[in-house]
């Protein structure tokens, strides 16, 4: 019965500790691109995942174009990078709610 009771609580304690599923940060992350073409296009992203580096989707845009003017209208602190990977030093942090004006240039973020 001892031995019992002590697997029992030897497994549950393994369910504790084992990691959960990945978090998101809630809601949208937005910013603004140029198609190849010369078009406006808005980027977005639902409930991206939270501590992973994501470089933007910009579709049919050239390769590696920078996107601009990011809305974090997500619940998690972003930084956005201007190098892809999330490389270098030139990078921004937007609050959960705000936004930054078409100059700010990125091709990265991660949430944090």
């Amino acid at each position: 019965m001892t031995a019992a009771v002590g697997a029992a609580c030897s497994a549950f304690a393994l369910l504790l500790a084992a990691p959960g599923s990945a978090s998101a940060a809630a809601g949208q992350f937005r910013y603004t691109y140029t198609t190849a073409e010369g078009y406006e296009a808005v980027g977005f992203m639902n409930n991206p995942a939270s501590g992973e580096c994501i470089n933007l989707p910009t579709p049919g845009s050239a390769p590696g174009a920078a996107s601009r003017a990011p809305q974090n209208r997500t619940d998690a602190t972003a930084t956005v990078f201007l190098d892809a990977d999330c490389e270098g030093d030139t990078h921004y942090i937007l609050l959960p709610g705000a936004s930054a004006s078409e100059r700010l240039l990125l091709r990265s973020v991660v949430f944090s």
